[in-house]
């Protein structure tokens, strides 16, 4: 599933692609035909990114809500835009282009007051200027929920997914098994500038990196990584190899469904 740095990036493309201008509406697969209906031919005043959830205004309280999930995908192309293939869920045309929707888990059409809704149940998000880290603390310094899993959970932090979870709190030494009430506001804070940081990056990268620069390939002799979401990193997908930093084998787990990498030596049990 994209992190919440890959919906910033897409809210961004949006404006740049349909801001301020009329865009037409289909829907190739049918799903959707009487939502791209309702928004055929009216201006997207704004497009916002909240965690993962993609919202686009197009005025008269129409915001389309998109909701990627494992599988969904947009696609940009130029104009005039080719015929549809495959099971197109949306597809928007304007003058500076084309976008077409595929696989989502949500899309929608939100009634006026659906976006409060929504985002009530939201934590807040690391790459807005809105954020009140201060809600995430306030959930976590209560719990008994492990902080891997918390950071995981998008009533608390909106936007971070497996990769940054497990590479924050590496860089950050902290055991992922410790109870959220056990961590300190220091160390929360400190993650929590570190999450606004790294996906800031993400941003304008495309990729996540969480390796300082000494521990980067060029600086340590070493080969670069290859893997599908295409950055360094310390922890993600590096179950039984050497840490970078003091060479423990990086162990795996798997915590509410989902693979947690953490190295035992940098990370130690609290417990």
């Amino acid at each position: 599933m994209p992190e919440g740095h890959t919906l910033h990036r897409l809210a961004a493309e949006h404006r740049r692609v349909f801001g301020g201008r009329p865009v037409a509406a289909e829907s190739p697969q049918g799903r959707f035909a009487a939502g791209a209906a309702e928004i055929d031919g009216r201006v997207l005043s704004a497009a916002e990114a909240y965690g993962k959830h993609l919202l686009l205004e197009f005025g008269d309280d129409r915001v389309l809500h998109v909701h990627l999930g494992i599988y969904g995908t947009w696609r940009f192309g130029g104009v005039p835009a080719p015929e549809p293939r495959g099971a197109v869920r949306l597809r928007l045309s304007g003058a500076g282009g084309h976008a077409d929707l595929r696989g989502p888990n949500a899309c929608e059409l939100l009634e006026p007051g659906g976006v409060k809704v929504l985002l009530d149940r939201l934590g807040p998000d690391p790459l807005r200027a809105d954020a009140d880290p201060g809600r995430a603390w306030a959930r976590i310094s209560r719990s008994r929920t492990s902080v891997a899993a918390l950071l995981m959970d998008q009533s608390v932090v909106a936007g971070p997914g497996n990769i940054y979870r497990a590479e924050v709190l590496f860089r950050q030494g902290i055991d992922p098994m410790l109870p959220g009430r056990a961590l300190s506001e220091g160390q929360w804070s400190a993650v929590w500038a570190d999450l606004v940081v790294l996906m800031a990056e993400g941003v304008r990268s495309g990729r996540i990196d969480t390796v300082r620069a000494e521990h980067m390939p060029g600086a340590m002799g070493r080969p670069p990584r290859v893997d599908d979401h295409g950055g360094e990193v310390y922890v993600y997908r590096r179950a039984g190899l050497p840490c970078l930093v003091c060479g423990s084998a990086v162990a795996s787990a798997e915590l509410a469904g989902r693979n947690l990498f953490w190295c035992p030596g940098c990370q130690p049990s609290a417990g």
